[in-house]
């Protein structure tokens, strides 16, 4: 398996992996599927300075996704440059799963955050995928609160 930072050429595959986590897991029976590779494909080349994705290959075929999405916040005194990362759509195919590939993934992500000099990497996760996190080193944190409207 080889785990490596995705980039614009890689929109095909990513956009692939994202409709088969809508249809497989999340239920969505939606027709649209070549207009979403399209719209997927130009959000792509416009987030990639703060969305970095990143892919984990067997035998030549993307088998998995993570996503690190950066995020630039209000500088302070003596710390001009303040950032965080939030993990997102983490997505490993149904029969790779349980190989380590997940882990893998999170662990090239967390590596680039380090490197990116984060100061906090979150994730909003299933209940499925809990154990994985916090096996990676993620922690319950009672300090973050939600407001979602209504």
């Amino acid at each position: 398996m080889t785990v490596r930072v995705a980039a614009a050429a890689d929109a095909a595959a990513l956009a692939r992996l994202r409709w088969r986590q809508a249809t497989d897991e999340g239920g969505y029976r939606g027709a649209d599927r070549v207009a979403f590779l399209e719209l997927f494909t130009d959000w792509l080349a416009n987030h990639l300075p703060t969305h970095l994705p990143f892919v984990a290959e067997v035998d030549g075929d993307v088998v998995g996704t993570a996503w690190l999405m950066v995020a630039d916040r209000v500088p302070g005194p003596g710390r001009p440059r303040r950032r965080d990362g939030d993990v997102q759509s983490v997505y490993v195919v149904p029969e790779r799963r349980d190989s380590g590939v997940g882990a893998t993934l999170l662990e090239a992500v967390l590596a680039e955050a380090r490197r990116l000099e984060l100061e906090h990497v979150t994730v909003h996760s299933s209940e499925r995928a809990v154990p994985l996190y916090q096996r990676v080193g993620f922690q319950h944190d009672q300090r973050w609160l939600r407001w979602q409207p209504e």
